[in-house]
């Protein structure tokens, strides 16, 4: 199969990038770079504190990133891996989410979870619910922020589509099928998470079915770690649209340059 100057490969490749245990100038720097570089779709996490090493290393906040993010790229989509609605009331997180569009040209994917890490809860004073009180505030939070986006003055300037992350087989799964245009998935500490993640694509094919809604309709991305960057192919043959390596600091760029070669051979073929 060949492809058009113009045409996107079937398969999307993405960069996560960790905001923790970094300088500023670096991170902005890895970005840009990643940017030239051709990737489809860059992403910052949305934590409070560090997730690996010194818990009182340094840090930075999501949406404010994301602002820089949007002026200093130019190609790639950017967006939050993912934001936890409880850390924001859902019509503030959709003006946030409108103006950082706005900044970036139409370029912003608004991804949202239900959170998982209860440290950073506390730290913030964020009341930790339990797993369905979570999923049911996350659907809610989806909902408001629909809502909001359908009325704020100017619009957002891209189509600003939704991803759901998670893997809950029956709650979260269920969200996705109703709500997302994007659904991400990683399985960093499965013993085989090319089997894993098929088996819950399929279930989110079977919830799309009981709800009458397309299965193909919604994106299928998979996060994985540098050391994964092999079972790429697995991956995009058990249906993932779109492979994204998270990358810690000091953001060798490497894997990304693997993947993207690959990502064009796929395409050539």
């Amino acid at each position: 199969m060949t492809t058009s100057p113009t045409s996107r490969p079937a398969l999307r490749i993405g960069a996560q990038l960790h905001p923790q245990h970094c300088e500023l100038p670096d991170l902005r720097a890895a970005w840009r770079a990643i940017d030239d570089l051709g990737v489809d779709s860059l992403w910052t996490w949305d934590h409070f504190i560090p997730q690996t090493g010194d818990p009182q290393g340094r840090h930075y906040e999501c949406w404010t990133l994301l602002a820089a993010m949007a002026v200093e790229t130019r190609h790639a989509t950017i967006g939050s891996l993912v934001t936890c609605t409880a850390y924001r009331n859902p019509h503030l997180l959709a003006d946030q989410a409108r103006t950082v569009d706005l900044l970036s040209g139409g370029r912003l994917v608004l991804g949202v979870g239900a959170g998982w890490f209860e440290q950073e809860h506390q730290e913030y004073g964020y009341p930790f619910l339990g797993p369905g009180a979570r999923i049911d505030a996350l659907e809610a939070s989806v909902t408001a922020i629909r809502e909001r986006l359908g009325r704020l003055n100017p619009a957002p300037a891209g189509p600003l589509p939704l991803l759901i992350g998670g893997g809950g087989e029956k709650r979260t799964l269920a969200a996705v099928a109703r709500h997302a245009d994007l659904w991400n998935w990683y399985g960093w500490d499965s013993t085989d998470p090319v089997a894993e993640f098929r088996n819950r694509n399929s279930l989110l094919d079977q919830w799309c079915e009981r709800i009458g809604r397309d299965p193909r309709e919604i994106g299928r991305t998979v996060m994985i770690d540098t050391p994964q960057t092999g079972l790429t192919e697995d991956f995009a043959a058990a249906g993932a649209t779109e492979i994204i390596v998270s990358l810690p600091g000091p953001f060798d760029l490497a894997p990304v340059r693997e993947l993207l070669r690959l990502r064009d051979a796929l395409a050539a073929q």
